[in-house]
């Protein structure tokens, strides 16, 4: 049941044919969902709205944490690491889920293709970054990790019987009597569609393009958790917005990202005055906190990554050392310019270990998800394992009949909430067909959603980024319900809009209900963490 991209597998009407699984987003964890459904047999199909090899997974510099060999190193230590990056709200059995099966998973991956970094004696090449004890990170390509895997696995689907949808826009889901029946949608020609599945799974990543400064592609606009939001499935932690320290400061966007391995193989930061004033294998929350007050105490808009140090700079980060060529630097002489810039959502659509959801006939997987791995912070390159772990596991779960969510993972907040719990709902959720309309201005409607995206963008980095306040948040707050109440003219890019002010509500919303500082949520007003928030803040 191959299809043609922008084609489906069903008739050229307003509904296509059932599937088993519906699978929405083509990055790590969608496509892992989809080769691992159609090994067992299941009616599966692939839908993305741009083509199905760009995904945020393309762009993942960093690499794949596994424990896959070495005396010193083991899954406990893999476990702790990752505790302690999440600053107190992980939880532990999803850890030890993914420190546990995230090995066989990289075996699995290898064995579809991927190809790894060795060593000089043919043995894979680990490294070590930042809140890591130990070097158990593999990569490609040096810092072209996420693009070597996400090729060996659209290989992979292709070859498999799963129907794509390319450039098909998800808009909203298809409830019917508290159950997921499939999702409405945007062909490529505008017009509208309905897919239905006996089971949906979210795997459409994050939420960067939230921010005016992110290393996210375009397409990175919240839209499984908007859809979960309007439909009323559980979200949690997404004031966890993790900020990458070093990426490129340059007007390229995506912006650039300077892999966390340079830090871990010595590349060193300074500021303005050209002076080290941070533990660069910190987590990279602390790291992001500490490069922005001290940008803001010099004044300047950017700080430096000096890498002149490193030896054979090219032949170990051969992207990295191309993209910078492109703008004319030269890592073995010059330092690098750096700011912080939005990089991984660590929150998402609630789900047990096995990825099932409040919602009976709806699963998430991936960054849209909220298993409880990541906590207040992600662990570096801890993001593509869990793709590629707990995805499976989704399958495996649909196969034997699950129909609804255990108190397991992060769903235990929801389903057995801790005293203290917060639960917070959000006003204007509704369906996004119901938030546009004729538009302000006929004729130039896609011009008045760039321009509000850009201002949506540019007012979450003022108020809330990696600094907030109970100030700062109130007023963005304001700026972006204003930006929600516009009309405007129907199409893909009204829906991301939509899309963002929605994961918006709730990041905000989040983060003026966590009074303390957590990982990747600081409050310049509540500088500290407190026991009172040592919880999960569920949106509803």
């Amino acid at each position: 049941m191959d299809a043609a991209p922008g084609a489906a597998s069903g008739p050229a009407d307003s509904e296509t044919e059932s599937l088993d699984v519906l699978i929405l987003g083509s990055g790590v964890a969608g496509l892992s969902a989809a080769i691992q459904a159609a090994a067992r047999g299941m009616r599966v199909g692939v839908m993305t709205k741009a083509e199905l090899s760009q995904s945020a997974t393309r762009w993942a510099q960093g690499g794949v944490a596994a424990v896959l060999g070495g005396d010193e190193d083991s899954t406990d230590q893999h476990l702790a690491d990752t505790l302690g990056a999440g600053d107190g709200l992980c939880d532990l059995d999803a850890v030890r889920v993914l420190v546990e099966e995230g090995p066989a998973r990289v075996q699995e991956l290898i064995t579809l293709g991927a190809e790894f970094d060795r060593d000089a004696a043919g043995g894979l090449s680990l490294a070590r970054e930042g809140g890591h004890t130990h070097a158990r990170v593999v990569h490609a390509g040096g810092a072209a990790t996420g693009a070597e895997i996400e090729r060996a696995l659209v290989e992979a689907v292709r070859e498999t019987a799963a129907a794509v949808w390319e450039g098909w826009f998800a808009t909203d889901l298809v409830i019917e009597a508290g159950r997921c029946l499939g999702i409405k949608a945007m062909r490529p020609d505008g017009t509208s569609a309905t897919v239905h599945a006996a089971h949906t799974v979210l795997a459409t990543g994050g939420a960067g393009q939230l921010f005016a400064v992110t290393t996210n592609p375009r397409q990175a606009t919240g839209d499984a958790i908007a859809m979960a939001i309007r439909a009323g499935a559980a979200v949690a932690d997404v004031e966890f917005f993790q900020f990458h320290p070093t990426a490129l400061h340059h007007p390229a966007m995506p912006r650039p990202l300077l892999s966390e391995a340079l830090r871990g193989h010595g590349a060193v930061l300074r500021d303005a005055a050209g002076e080290r004033f941070v533990d660069e294998l910190l987590p990279r929350d602390r790291v992001s906190r500490a490069m922005t007050a001290r940008m803001a105490d010099q004044g300047v808009d950017h700080l430096w990554l000096d890498a002149t140090a490193l030896e054979d700079f090219d032949r170990r980060f051969p992207t990295i050392a191309a993209s910078l060529r492109e703008v004319g630097l030269d890592p073995a002489l010059e330092w690098l310019p750096i700011a912080p810039a939005a990089h991984y959502l660590s929150g998402g659509v609630v789900t047990d270990l096995d990825g099932a959801t409040t919602m009976a006939g709806l699963w998430a997987a991936g960054e849209a998800a909220c298993t409880g791995v990541h906590g207040a912070n992600r662990l570096a390159s801890n993001s593509l394992l869990e793709g590629m772990v707990f995805s499976p596991r989704v399958v495996e779960a649909i196969e034997h009949g699950r129909d609804g969510p255990s108190p397991t993972g992060a769903m235990r907040a929801v389903l057995e909430p801790p005293k203290g719990a917060t639960v917070l709902s959000l006003p204007n959720a509704a369906p996004s067909g119901e938030r546009t309309g004729e538009g302000r201005h006929p004729g130039q409607g896609g011009e008045d959603v760039e321009k509000l995206r850009d201002q949506l963008q540019r007012a979450m980095t003022a108020d809330a980024g990696v600094l907030r306040s109970a100030e700062s948040l109130q007023r963005v707050a304001s700026e972006v319900a204003d930006i929600g109440s516009a009309s405007l003219q129907p199409g893909p890019g009204s829906q991301e809009l939509s899309n963002l002010v929605t994961v918006a509500g709730a990041l905000i919303g989040a983060a003026m209900a966590r009074e303390e500082s957590r990982g990747a949520h600081a409050r310049t007003d509540f500088p500290e963490k407190s026991g009172e928030f040592a919880h999960r803040i569920v949106i509803r």
